[in-house]
C-alpha cells in the first residue's frame, strides 16, 4: 500500500501510529537515510512502538512523540515531511480543519499525504466531507486508490488554497 508513495531517504509522518504497523515497514523503505516521524495520542502505544522498533533494529529511523487530542506538536518540522500517512485517524479528531492545517504545515512543497479511513466505521458522505475540509486548508486530490475496506485519498500540498 505504501510503496508506491515512499521512498529510500524521505522523511515521513505517521500519524496516529499506535503500536507502529505501518511504521516498521515505512522505516524500512526509508531506510538509514530517511525517518519517520511516529504521532499518536496513546503514550502505552508510543512505548510499544519503541520496543519494536528496537527489536527490529530500527530506532535510529524511528522517531516518536506522544501528542494531544488538540495538536500534532510538530512545530519543529515545519516544511520538511515529503510523505504522512493517516490511517484511521481523521474521524478521531476533534477538528478536521485544524488537522489538515497542521499537516499541511509540515509538508514539504508538493508533499503528498495518503487518507484511509475505515469504510465499515466512516461513510462516503463522511468522508467526502474530510476529503472537503482537506481541500480548504491547502490540499489537491491526485488519487483514490482502492485500499480493502477502506476510503482512502492521495492529497497534495497545493500552495494556492483555494
Amino acid at each position: 500500500m505504501l510503496n508506491p508513495y515512499v521512498k529510500a531517504g524521505m522523511k515521513v509522518l505517521d500519524i496516529g501510529c499506535a503500536m507502529g504497523f505501518f511504521s516498521l515497514p515505512l522505516a524500512e523503505i526509508v531506510g538509514a537515510k530517511g525517518k519517520v516521524i511516529c504521532v499518536d495520542v496513546q503514550e502505552k502505544m508510543i512505548h510499544s512502538l519503541e520496543k519494536r522498533a528496537k527489536k527490529a533494529g530500527l530506532s535510529n529511523i524511528i522517531e516518536t512523540r506522544v501528542c494531544t487530542h488538540n495538536s500534532l506538536g510538530l512545530e519543529d518540522v515545519i516544511g520538511e515531511i515529503d510523505f504522512a500517512l493517516a490511517a484511521a485517524v481523521v474521524h478521531e479528531v476533534p477538528d478536521a480543519s485544524t488537522f489538515f492545517s497542521e499537516v499541511y504545515k509540515t509538508m514539504r512543497k508538493h508533499g503528498r499525504l495518503l487518507v484511509v479511513e475505515p469504510g465499515g466505521h466512516v461513510t462516503e458522505t463522511d468522508f467526502e466531507e474530510t476529503v472537503s475540509i482537506a481541500r480548504k486548508n491547502g490540499f489537491r486530490v491526485i488519487n483514490k486508490p482502492e485500499v480493502k475496506r477502506s476510503r482512502a485519498v492521495l492529497l497534495e500540498k497545493y500552495l494556492v488554497h483555494s
